[in-house]
């Protein structure tokens, strides 16, 4: 059962002979990847890829992650599995976990077989300075967004605002509570 996530990830196999070495130590293993609405069941082949697993192979090793931390992981690829849960065969999730720290795909060696080197650059840089572009952009916005929520319709408030807030709202307890004593000291010498 070949699908487009296992062709994917066969293509970058196919380039690296020492992940295919470590994955096929691992031949007939079947990883579960599990983001609750979506999952995925992947085996190891002997010749170190990977094939669609059928439902009614018991997987070796669950890997679970929530949507939520997907952006995180793709943002910080060497630390993404410090936002998901595994369980079961300690030696394969290892394996994965490496591969998927390691493996990366070079766009330009793909487009240098259907353009040529030269515009297989130029293809990958202007690819890169969208991304880059759109990264600022988005930045930009978020932070209009959280100025103009902070500052011209105060509907969030500055976390240093909200310390200042419990710390005056604490001395004026303390205040009341001290004048209260005094008011009952008065009321007792009378």
């Amino acid at each position: 059962m070949i699908s487009p996530v296992s062709a994917a990830i066969n293509h970058l196999l196919a380039r690296e002979p020492w992940a295919r070495e470590k994955l096929a130590r691992h031949a007939g293993k079947v990883a579960l990847f599990d983001a609750g609405v979506v999952s995925l069941r992947l085996k190891a082949t002997a010749d170190g890829m990977v094939e669609g697993a059928s439902p009614d192979e018991a997987q070796n090793v669950t890997i679970r992650v929530k949507l939520s931390d997907l952006p995180l992981i793709l943002q910080n690829r060497e630390h993404a599995f410090s936002y998901v849960q595994i369980e079961g065969d300690a030696d394969f999730a290892n394996t994965v976990s490496q591969l998927s720290e390691t493996l990366r795909w070079e766009a330009e060696e793909d487009l240098a077989k259907l353009f040529g080197d030269t515009a297989a650059v130029r293809l990958a840089s202007a690819a890169r300075t969208a991304i880059s572009v759109a990264k600022t952009t988005q930045q930009k916005f978020v932070e209009n967004v959280a100025e103009y929520f902070l500052e011209e319709n105060p509907v969030l408030v500055r976390p240093q605002m909200v310390a200042e807030f419990s710390s005056d709202v604490t001395r004026l307890r303390d205040d009341v509570e001290r004048l209260a004593k005094r008011i009952e000291k008065l009321k007792e010498s009378r």
